[in-house]
């Protein structure tokens, strides 16, 4: 999932629901944050407020997925923080809040920018060397090879998992995409796992370090 899938809320959008909200109608508000998130309009306030609206209610698992699309779009360490102690709070796993996963919410802030650079030079050297092709050493290609290496390596390592929350109270993880396989451990509503994949009625998830299988309606992706 890019960040071009939603788009900024623009503020005649979004003025029903915030007046609502900072009028002390957070349920109203709510109601109108949502319908902005079905036309695929979201911004940083609106999915705070979302989450927090839920987490009043004691529907963590809804406020947790607020949370964890906050985190696709917008990475943030404090708001990650804010999450991990909600996961906590109610004993589920898929959480990590070590110097990890700061450090890796830190750099996802600003992949976008330094992309754009490295693609940019890629560009600009790559036009360079074909338009001065003619006497060039060897090497300058050799260099320019390695390079381009380099910012495949840095697309695949900062690429974004998927994501999903388990969404049903009670989840069963097997250890094959069948009814009949072996029965792992069951899962609630609000764990969070990787998604590497999909197979018929099932989602191929990664569940403490190994590969377990779970199926798509008990599971709801971030996105």
């Amino acid at each position: 999932m890019t960040q071009t899938a939603l788009v900024q809320a623009a503020p005649p959008h979004s003025l029903v629901a915030d007046s609502l909200f900072e009028a002390g109608k957070p349920m109203e508000a709510y109601q109108h944050y949502r319908a902005l998130l079905h036309q695929r309009v979201v911004s940083r306030q609106q999915l705070l407020r979302m989450a927090a609206v839920q987490e009043s209610r004691d529907q963590y698992p809804a406020a947790l997925y607020y949370l964890n699309l906050y985190q696709e779009f917008y990475p943030s360490p404090v708001v990650w923080r804010k999450t991990a102690e909600l996961a906590a709070s109610h004993r589920l796993t898929g959480y990590p809040d070590n110097w990890r996963q700061q450090l890796a919410l830190s750099l996802r802030r600003y992949y976008p920018t330094v992309l754009q650079g490295l693609l940019a030079i890629g560009v600009a050297v790559g036009t360079l060397l074909l338009v001065r092709r003619r006497g060039l050493a060897r090497g300058w290609w050799l260099t320019y090879g390695f390079y381009l290496l380099f910012v495949a390596a840095f697309l695949n390592i900062f690429t974004t998992s998927t994501v999903g929350l388990v969404c049903r109270p009670r989840a069963a993880l097997m250890s094959a995409p069948s009814a009949g396989a072996a029965w792992l451990t069951t899962a609630a509503a609000g764990d969070r796992l990787l998604v590497r994949g999909q197979q018929d009625i099932w989602y191929k998830v990664l569940w403490r370090g190994r590969t377990a299988y779970i199926r798509q309606h008990d599971l709801l992706l971030v996105q």
